[in-house]
């Protein structure tokens, strides 16, 4: 799995490099096994991304076991957990505190149809699961009500996850819910924006269906 966790580190420090996260903000995993055991590697707590080593990857497993005297998984890996045990089709998972999303967040609201790209979430809006204290299992169950048909969010006075099919569509789909945060923000400044009949999501959820499948 020596290759899964470098994929983990590329990916940990380009959330640096795009400035999608800064320093050690935010988290990264993909699921893996370990001795025929289920699980993840995730990034560890308290590293800088710019000094991660492949030993320093955690494993944990899906019942959130994992070998102390190996090092210390993310604080937020009981969210990672519960995200993979709860959707199957989820392989990768980024969490980033990246600026628009997380101003956004703040508000404690769910981004509407105000562009048809909020569709790359997965639903007619980009939803904002409810605030709960980083690392708790509270925080999970908000973060699984958010994701419901939808394959990223927005945390309430935190930031945002996604996930995807492999580390490579999680990190893309993480910045376009940031460009879409930013976006938002732009839109707001003129004053409340139009929002897109659920008729017309529907259509481009269908759209996007075929072309992620072309």
């Amino acid at each position: 799995m020596s290759k899964l966790k470098s994929e983990i580190i590329k990916y940990s420090k380009k959330l640096n490099n795009t400035n999608l996260s800064a320093l050690r903000s935010g988290n990264i995993s993909a699921r893996g096994k370990v001795n025929g055991v289920d699980g993840f590697y995730i990034t560890p707590s308290g590293k800088k991304y710019s000094s991660l080593k492949p030993k320093d990857i955690v494993f944990v497993t899906l019942k959130g076991r994992f070998d102390k005297n190996k090092g210390k998984p993310s604080s937020e890996w009981r969210f990672h957990q519960d995200i993979y045990v709860n959707k199957k089709e989820a392989k990768a998972i980024v969490h980033a505190h990246s600026t628009c999303a997380t101003a956004v967040s703040t508000h404690q609201k769910s981004i509407p149809a105000f562009h048809y790209m909020v569709a790359v979430a997965g639903g007619e809006d980009i939803k904002c699961a409810k605030y709960a204290t980083f690392g708790t299992r509270n925080l999970s169950k908000n973060i699984l009500s958010a994701l419901k048909n939808r394959s990223a969010c927005l945390i309430s006075n935190h930031g945002q996850i996604a996930f995807g099919s492999n580390l490579d569509h999680a990190f893309e789909l993480a910045q376009e819910v940031e460009n879409i945060c930013h976006q938002y923000i732009n839109a707001l400044r003129i004053g409340i924006p139009k929002i897109l009949s659920k008729k017309e999501i529907k259509i481009v959820l269908g759209k996007m269906k075929n072309y992620k499948k072309g």
